[in-house]
């Protein structure tokens, strides 16, 4: 028998175990994605490849070697952008239509299967485009390793989102974006030096979130592609990272800011070019697209809206009774108690169920004892018992921690449990040994977009000593468009511990003479 008759028999019979009530969601693996679905195999295969290969096409630009992801990204396609909305803002009615999220279980996004009206100028649907952004964010935060100002993170992520290929498979960089045309040219617009030096929350208060979007895509994109500014996008980062004062970094490399403000309405107003990769991007097929499993089909949708629900008392409460119905009316399904403990896990001290907790997981790990996840979950529960008991023994710490080094024996890549081994001693109030700081190392290593993560590890790298690497870090947690501020509070508290050691050296240095002097 060939290997291609026995893969279409494996299919085959995978389709035939499983009806359709049990195999509602597809799941398509590509050498970056997991991609859920329920649209179908045909579209979802399409959309498979056509992701991959956009993906490709970032790791030609930006001369990635490493082809593919060890930690890949989840994605989930909704039926409409309302169903996103919903679930990203709780209400159909939010502006929304796709989203990533990076926080302590890992990262993922979500976008739609609605196609909706393509412009043949343009050869790109909304729904691509959105999550061709938000991948790019995804991809600058894993690959580009430096900080990036504001304004380029949202203009360098529209500027990719319109990315096509032509008929001989060569990828087409700087396409237009008609979505940011009434913006551009309808509303008061944001001068070239306010876009640059202001922080964006800023202007979104003031009602100018779409105009800021637009003014950053056509910055970005007068930069890339006009000859007579080639090079100062270039110059201009390797400044900031230098710790060059942002307007001198920008007056540097682009000259008289006045200037600059007047030569983009210029670009706006003229005819935009766009570019071409030299060489085609292959079209992915190494795509395996299958059913998922019963039990994780049944909860596919209520997960989704317990990670979204985070933040929202309210939402978290109502996924949290959900799941609690779910788990009633099948109490075998292992994915579902997991959720179930998840959710209440989630929700406020003073009204969780940590008993419920701890008796949804034991039937999950009685179905399934290496679920990565569920273990994970188990150490943080034991920690933080132990923590609120205050227990001081440092064995019975070391038997908490086991359901954590479990996880990690079971999938090494995944980069939660690597975080929770670190952050259990934080827990225990001991300075993280030697191998949790290799955790938290690697944790990094395998998923950088986590902001937890690369604050963590910044302040680590900062207790060594290494203060360069460590404010690189936190520049580009302070930079983020969508950083609350915590990030600048953050560089800050480094920038302060560096000039406290650096004060401390040069005391203990005057000390040393004084006592060599007296010698």
């Amino acid at each position: 028998m060939s290997r291609n008759q026995a893969g279409m028999l494996a299919g085959f019979a995978l389709l035939l175990s499983a009806s359709p009530a049990e195999a509602k969601w597809l799941r398509a693996e590509t050498d970056s994605f997991i991609i859920y679905s329920e649209g179908g195999e045909k579209p979802l295969r399409e959309f498979a490849a056509n992701l991959q290969r956009f993906d490709s096409t970032l790791r030609f630009i930006f001369k990635t070697a490493y082809q593919g992801e060890d930690n890949r990204l989840p994605i989930y396609l909704l039926p409409t952008p309302a169903d996103v909305a919903e679930l990203a803002a709780g209400s159909r009615g939010a502006s929304i239509a796709g989203f990533y999220r990076h926080d302590r279980d890992g990262s993922f996004a979500l976008s739609h299967r609605e196609r909706g009206a393509v412009d043949p100028a343009l050869g790109t649907p909304m729904s691509q485009q959105v999550l061709f952004h938000e991948y790019t964010h995804h991809f600058m935060k894993r690959h580009l390793r430096a900080a990036f100002p504001a304004w380029f993170i949202e203009g360098f992520a529209e500027y990719h989102s319109t990315v096509d290929f032509n008929k001989e498979g060569r990828a087409e960089l700087g396409k237009l974006l008609y979505s940011r045309a009434y913006g551009l040219l309808r509303m008061p617009k944001i001068p070239a030096e306010k876009l640059l030096l202001e922080q964006p929350r800023e202007m979104r208060n003031r009602g100018q979130t779409d105009v800021y979007y637009g003014r950053a895509w056509i910055l970005t994109h007068m930069l890339y592609q006009s000859e007579a500014r080639s090079g100062q996008i270039g110059a201009y980062v390797a400044a900031i990272n230098a710790g060059t004062d942002p307007k001198q970094a920008a007056t540097q490399a682009f000259g008289d800011l006045a200037q600059l403000d007047k030569d983009l309405d210029r670009y706006i107003s003229g005819k935009l070019s766009y570019s071409l990769t030299r060489a085609p991007i292959p079209v992915a097929t190494n795509i395996v697209i299958q059913p998922v499993a019963a039990d994780e089909d049944a909860v596919i949708e209520a997960r989704l809206e317990r990670l979204n629900a985070r933040g929202s008392a309210e939402r978290t409460t109502k996924a949290r009774d959900a799941l609690q119905k779910l788990v009633a009316a099948d109490p075998a399904n292992a994915e579902a108690q997991y959720e179930y403990a998840a959710a209440e896990w989630d929700m406020d001290d003073d009204v969780r169920s940590l008993a419920a907790v701890r008796a949804a997981l034991d039937k999950t790990l009685a179905a399934k004892p290496d679920h990565v996840r569920a273990n994970v979950l188990l150490g943080r529960l034991l920690l933080h018992e132990l923590d609120a008991k205050g227990e001081d023994d440092p064995r019975v710490w070391q038997e908490a921690r086991k359901p954590i080094q479990r996880a990690n024996r079971v999938d090494p890549l995944d980069p939660v449990p690597l975080y929770a081994y670190f952050r259990s001693f934080l827990d225990e109030g001991k300075r993280p040994s030697e191998p949790a700081l290799k955790a938290l190392e690697r944790a990094f290593e395998i998923a950088p977009e986590n902001i937890e993560v690369r604050v963590a590890y910044a302040f680590a790298l900062a207790n060594r000593g290494d203060f360069d690497a460590a404010l690189a870090l936190a520049k580009s947690v302070a930079f983020d468009p969508h950083d609350n501020g915590r990030g600048e509070a953050m560089l800050k508290q480094l920038e302060s511990m560096r000039d406290a050691r650096a004060k401390r050296g040069a005391s203990e240095t005057a000390d040393e003479a004084d006592a060599d002097d007296t010698a």
